[in-house]
């Protein structure tokens, strides 16, 4: 049985098991509390039975006009816990928030051109690759950038692929 609820500040004691993936980014303790305390709407968790840590999901919304939109900071789902669906619900989550709390156009989330898996699980989501980000990681690995249009975006205009890669000093996060 997994439950999903509000990520606490309490979580960041106990989710270490869920971070020890190569492809989970990891950040310090002051980033994941901005979020908690900025988007807090956006940071879900999914736990097991006895209050174990299953998977997250960390978002946020930006942007201005029609790049207003919902982000995905980080998703991730313990080794032991794929394979159950719980990503694809974390995403439902927050692409609800996204469409139901602030009206966005779009969701975009950023991944590393090499997590094939991340990238066919994202494509069956209903996301698309917008562009290649040259050197996003610290490794200095590209990035795609990958978009799902919200209902807000009739058109679809947020989700129409860039023909060149950009760098990443050239992102807008307005």
């Amino acid at each position: 049985m997994t439950s999903l609820r509000r990520f606490t500040a309490h979580d960041l004691l106990q989710f270490n098991n869920v971070n020890l993936d190569y492809f989970t980014e990891t950040y310090n303790l002051a980033f994941y509390l901005d979020y908690l305390a900025r988007w807090p709407e956006y940071c879900q968790m999914a736990e097991g039975p006895g209050g174990q840590a299953m998977g997250y999901i960390f978002g946020k919304v930006e942007g201005q006009g029609e790049k207003w939109h919902g982000h995905v900071t980080a998703v991730t789902v313990a080794p032991p816990y794929r394979r159950l669906r719980l990503a694809e619900k974390l995403m439902g989550l927050l692409e609800d928030v996204t469409h139901k709390m602030h009206n966005a156009f779009f969701v975009d989330l950023f991944v590393r051109v090499s997590n094939v898996v991340a990238i066919a699980m994202y494509t069956k989501f209903g996301y698309t690759v917008y562009r290649r980000v040259l050197g996003y990681y610290s490794n200095d690995e590209d990035a795609f950038d990958m978009r799902k249009a919200m209902p807000r975006d009739v058109a679809k205009r947020s989700v129409i692929p860039l023909k060149k890669p950009v760098r990443p000093e050239e992102l807008e996060f307005d």
